[in-house]
């Protein structure tokens, strides 16, 4: 019996320390996964200004009438992000409270200026289901043109000096989010860094 027992009681620790192991070498192999996952950043695209210039100067008016310029410096050393967006976009529609959040929680380091083109009346009820008026929402065919916007919804960040300093299509908040953290860290995307920095990991 206690022969029985004893026996009983190696096994299960053996099992223990068996499973302690498989556990161990599980929570490395996530590591390294983590490490080759590289964080969704903004898709940016080629066409349009680049990233570190100057970027396009707009004399604008908001939906309103309120005047609007885009590109020139901002008195209150303020980024703008510049969002392109259209009524017969859904995803466009979908991003728009990610966007008032992402803002949000930039703690009034950014403005907001939503973008589009086309007639005024095509806008009229994608304005009004939204509540647009009392927003930066511009009309300019010339602004999209000078960005070279192909797909929707696209986004441009621009410093407080007027500076590009990040763009990309953006489909999700962290894509929205990757713009910012592309400025803070003075590049011009997210992928930008991850190859920078193994590129350093890499001589090192």
């Amino acid at each position: 019996m206690l022969e029985a027992l004893l026996i009983s009681t190696i096994v299960l620790w053996l099992v223990v320390l068996i499973l302690a192991a498989v556990v161990v070498a599980l929570v490395r192999q996530i590591g390294v996964l983590h490490e080759r996952v590289a964080p969704a950043g903004a898709l940016a695209p080629r066409e349009g200004p680049r990233v570190g210039v100057a970027a396009p100067r707009f004399e604008l008016s908001t939906w309103s009438g309120i005047p609007c310029p885009i590109g020139r410096p901002d008195p209150e050393r303020q980024p703008t992000l510049l969002v392109f967006v259209s009524p017969t976009c859904p995803v466009c529609k979908t991003l728009l409270p990610i966007l008032d959040s992402v803002i949000r929680g930039e703690a009034r380091r950014a403005r907001l200026v939503l973008a589009s083109d086309g007639a005024r009346e095509e806008h009229t009820a994608f304005v009004a289901a939204h509540g647009l008026a009392e927003r930066d929402y511009v009309l300019s065919t010339a602004l999209g043109l000078a960005y070279q916007v192909g797909k929707l919804p696209h986004a441009v960040l621009i410093d407080g000096d007027g500076i590009l300093r990040a763009k990309g299509l953006v489909n999700t908040r962290e894509h929205v989010e990757s713009l910012f953290e592309a400025l803070e860290r003075g590049v011009g995307s997210v992928q930008e860094y991850l190859h920078r920095e193994a590129g350093a990991r890499h001589v090192a």
